[in-house]
């Protein structure tokens, strides 16, 4: 939810990013599904509606902004609702969302921030303070409904109303992330009917009521999701009438559709592979976007899953527990012939935790602390923590059996799948065995603890809170049979400590500071290895689309975004004028061909949520 956008079948705090797009311009909304084996030519709608059909390779987790983390899931809901602030277009600073302003009293205490007046709920009702007002503290009061986006409040003492326009949050100390609250703002009057908020998933009832660009009108599972335009979106209605996900299990089948017209975007899960993107370039009417992105690509692995009562569950492998062994398993990894031969060139070598399109907060070693590949260095630290070979050339555990990883991969991501294959020859060599767990849903073993490794990956936001806060002892699920939003139970004094500190310096220079002696912590701990940045690579028909904002402007991915702005300032190919919504807000309309190279992106804010095949945002 919110600003969280990942992926993956993930478990709760996993936001795995896997998405495939694509879009059909006056287009009709009948839709071509793994349910529906014999999908159409996409045809113009006899109503003359105008249809834009993005292709997914992600499934919802749910509807419901309280509940969900994963990357398609999220980007619904900042197209259904509101936040109090945005994110720039052009550059991802904070610009005014649901609030047209905000301010903080001398001691950051007190924030006050103005609620728009022209802001409308899509049955008529107006929204107000109040509606902002009861989403949070509904968030404070209830677990269900801290499920997906609780770090944001944990530090709010007190918040209310004292007008339809005025919404006032107390906090208990201060807190970096007040122009930074990606939680969707849902309508009072609506949503305090619900009395479960951990069950309630937001999808038999359509239309659903909103206040954002688009209005949910309809859903069924791994099939398809359905909006349709906002006339009254105070920023002014998308060009498009409807706009529909529709679901692909098959990346190669939705791009085929692509090829043949019956949509007009894809994006892959979370990218086009490499062999697809150069099998689209040069096609008639389809233009290729390479871009940096916004997320890492990483191996997770297993510290121990616990629940914050103390109480230990899940199978991961004894041995991961030492610090030596998960810096060998790393030392092993080349990280070099992952970006050549896995992605070809469409994604920059991995080092610290976040992007480096987020030039502030990027991290990386020093280069006498790099886990460089060093296989002989890999063999030693096995030797020297006591796991060394036998006659059969296996590594053996304590209890004297050979050692064999459980690495939990996402079917529907080709990267996994193909990087996978390199851990068995790699660690194989090391005399350690590699078991692939190649799942459509990755979710129940991850959140069970069932692993040894897992890929990992998350989309990161304009700020860096959320993707910190899912490694902090706070995220830990309180017993092992509730759910977390924990990324994969790390819990580490030292980090919880820097965790606390940057959250209350305001200054950007000194916070950034702090963020990165978090990376540089979770870099020694070896829990989190990041092996690539991969690049936003999609696709999309230029006789259908006339022009789509990027983000950011001058370099930028399409598809999971910061905020609406793609499919909200898209304009139909056969549109006879410009975009007047993207004239009106200073939207940049840019399509980037070929690959980008990271060079003169400089100084963006950011970064925030989770990716990898599923994305978890």
């Amino acid at each position: 939810m919110g600003t969280n956008d990942q992926k993956r079948s993930l478990p709760h705090g996993l936001r795995l990013v896997a998405l495939a797009g694509a879009a059909a311009l006056t287009l009709t909304a009948g839709l071509a599904t793994p349910l529906d084996p014999a999908p159409q030519q996409a045809r113009a709608a006899d109503d003359g509606k105008k249809v834009l059909t993005v292709a997914v390779a992600q499934s919802v987790d749910s509807l419901s902004p309280f509940l969900a983390v994963r990357l398609l899931s999220t980007s619904i809901h900042r197209l259904m609702y509101e936040y109090l602030t945005n994110y720039d277009p052009k550059d991802n600073h904070a610009i005014p969302g649901l609030a047209t302003k905000w301010e903080a009293s001398p001691d950051k205490l007190t924030w006050t921030y103005t609620i728009r007046a022209n802001s409308k709920w899509s049955d008529g009702e107006q929204a107000t303070a109040e509606d902002a007002a009861w989403t949070f503290n509904k968030m404070m009061t209830d677990t269900g409904a801290a499920t997906a986006n609780g770090s944001y409040v944990g530090n709010f003492r007190k918040v209310t109303a004292p007008s339809p326009t005025e919404l006032v949050i107390e906090l208990k100390k201060p807190q970096a992330t007040m122009a930074a609250l990606d939680v969707p703002i849902v309508p009072k009057h609506v949503w305090e009917k619900v009395s479960d908020f951990s069950e309630f998933n937001n999808d038999k009832s359509f239309p659903v009521v909103g206040n954002g660009p688009f209005v949910l009108s309809g859903y069924k599972a791994d099939s398809y999701v359905r909006l349709k335009a906002n006339k009254d979106f105070w920023r002014g209605s998308p060009k498009f009438d409807e706009l529909v996900f529709r679901y692909y299990k098959d990346q190669d089948a939705a791009v085929s559709a692509l090829r043949k017209g019956e949509v007009s975007f894809v994006a892959g899960s979370p990218s086009l592979t490499p062999a697809q993107a150069e099998s689209l370039k040069g096609a008639d009417d389809i233009q290729v976007n390479d871009a940096p992105g916004r997320r890492f690509y990483a191996l997770a692995t297993n510290p121990g899953a616990k629940a914050k009562n103390g109480k230990k569950f899940g199978d991961g492998h004894p041995s991961l527990l030492d610090q030596r062994v998960r810096n060998a398993l790393f030392r092993a990894v080349d990280r070099e012939a992952i970006i050549d031969k896995v992605f070809r060139g469409h994604a920059v070598e991995g080092e610290g935790y976040l992007p480096p399109r987020f030039q502030d907060y990027f991290w990386k070693p020093s280069a006498d602390r790099k886990l460089a590949y060093d296989p002989d260095e890999a063999a030693r630290l096995l030797d020297q923590a006591g796991y060394k070979k036998n006659g059969d050339g296996k590594r053996v555990g304590k209890d004297g059996k050979p050692i064999t990883y459980r690495v939990l991969c996402h079917a529907t991501d080709p990267n996994d799948k193909a990087v996978g294959k390199y851990l068995q020859e790699w660690w194989g060599k090391l005399g350690i065995g590699v078991q692939l767990n190649c799942l459509d849903n990755v979710t129940d073993p991850w959140l069970a603890g069932k692993y040894d490794l897992a890929f990992d990956g998350w989309s990161v936001n304009p700020d860096p809170d959320f993707v910190l806060s899912i490694h902090t002892c706070g995220a830990l699920p309180a017993t092992p049979e509730e759910t977390g939003a924990t990324d994969n139970f790390i819990c580490d004094k030292k980090y919880d400590e820097l965790y606390a500190k940057q959250l209350t310096e305001y200054d950007p220079a000194k916070r950034a500071d702090i963020v990165k002696q978090m990376e540089s912590r979770l870099y020694d701990l070896g829990y989190m290895n990041v092996m690539a940045y991969p690049n936003a690579v999609e696709a999309f028909r230029t006789d259908q689309i006339k022009s789509i904002t990027t983000m950011p402007a001058k370099a930028g991915n399409i598809y999971g975004q910061d905020g609406y702005w793609s499919w909200w300032s898209a304009v139909p190919a056969d549109s006879g004028g410009s975009s007047d919504n993207a004239a009106s807000t200073g939207v940049v309309v840019a399509i980037v061909a070929g690959v980008v190279v990271l060079a003169g992106l400089g100084g963006f804010a950011a970064m925030r949520r989770r990716a990898t095949a599923e994305e978890r945002e």
